[in-house]
């Protein structure tokens, strides 16, 4: 899990009193931080810039950029390149997982100037992460009167079809089916396999009563956020949708992406996905042969400083997650 917290220093440039060191200053290399995030095209492995990138990208109908949740380099790459995207297509909706679908009254409020941030923050019951990660993507859209989607399944539903399994969704009250899209757990083989793989921890895990149930709440996510895409589509004719959304939604063009398509076969779908390296972003270093299959597009990213060394306060911490929680009633 990466941190949901950011310290931000401001570095003052003072006026030089002499012209002639203006020369050196222009020549010097931008130095790469540590959200240096170069790109690639992946079956290429050619490195591309983020304007050429928007060129390339501009005549997709959905263009859908994974993140690592609370990497502040997958929201920096995400901030520049809508909008870069923007001056290309200016007619741009961004729909988000960030947001589940049952908020978006909140949201269109903070949309129309009649909420301030930390109210749709409290409201829409937004991620500790947004001032950072989000806020620039949203403020982008909302200075620009442009549409912005909450496209995830409401968070207390997807907790109780994790408990409960896919019939929970059967005892429903009637205000809340509008926000069920249809198939919620449409699926298929290979998602499957790499879902009970990397979160089952083994063999057997199919056979896990509660682990299928939270592969049922996942599958409730993607088919919700791909039902939400389509919406958009439709509601915003013309428009370029750009969708925000952990990897592990859209990469190998699983999940999200493989919801939508099921849906909408011809549609236009761009995938740009994060890697993690452990090596300095060079471009002729980069893993990229063994994540060729992530995606149209990859970024690199070097991976965020371990929260706790000491094993019994990360455990402290996780279970404090746990105890301030939102209680669910699932009966």
């Amino acid at each position: 899990m990466f941190r949901a917290s950011i310290i931000c220093s401001l570095t003052a440039i003072p006026l030089l009193a002499g012209c002639s060191l203006l020369p050196r200053y222009a020549e010097a290399p931008t130095p790469k931080t540590h959200y240096h995030a170069p790109v690639v095209e992946a079956a290429s492995g050619t490195p591309v810039s983020l304007p050429q990138l928007a060129e390339r990208l501009a005549n997709y109908d959905v263009v859908v950029i994974g993140e690592y949740h609370g990497h502040q380099g997958a929201h920096l790459l995400q901030s520049r390149l809508q909008a870069h995207l923007y001056e290309l297509r200016p007619k741009q909706v961004l729909t988000m997982e960030q947001f589940d679908v049952d908020q978006q009254p909140v949201l269109n409020r903070y949309l129309n100037g009649d909420l301030g941030e930390q109210e749709l923050i409290e409201d829409a019951s937004g991620w500790p992460s947004y001032p950072y990660a989000y806020r620039p993507l949203v403020e982008f859209a909302r200075h620009r009167n442009l549409p912005v989607v909450a496209a995830n399944a409401p968070a207390d539903i997807v907790r109780c079809v994790g408990r409960k399994g896919p019939d929970y969704l059967g005892s429903l009250p009637r205000e809340q089916t509008p926000f069920i899209p249809d198939t919620p757990f449409a699926s298929n083989e290979a998602y499957r396999n790499k879902f009970f793989r990397v979160m089952g921890g083994g063999h057997g895990a199919t056979d896990d009563r509660r682990m299928r149930n939270t592969y049922s709440a996942q599958l409730l996510r993607d088919n919700t956020m791909a039902s939400r895409i389509l919406d958009a589509r439709e509601r915003y004719p013309g428009h370029q949708i750009i969708h925000l959304t952990g990897t592990f939604h859209s990469e190998e063009r699983l999940g999200t992406v493989a919801a939508l398509l099921e849906r909408q076969p011809d549609l236009s779908v761009a995938v740009i996905s994060p890697v993690l390296t452990q090596q300095s972003p060079e471009v002729d270093e980069l893993p990229i042969a063994d994540n060729r299959d992530k995606g149209d597009y990859l970024y690199f990213l070097l991976p965020l400083p371990d929260e706790y060394l000491d094993e019994k306060r990360g455990r402290d911490a996780i279970m404090a997650q746990f105890r301030n929680a939102p209680k669910t009633t699932c009966e």
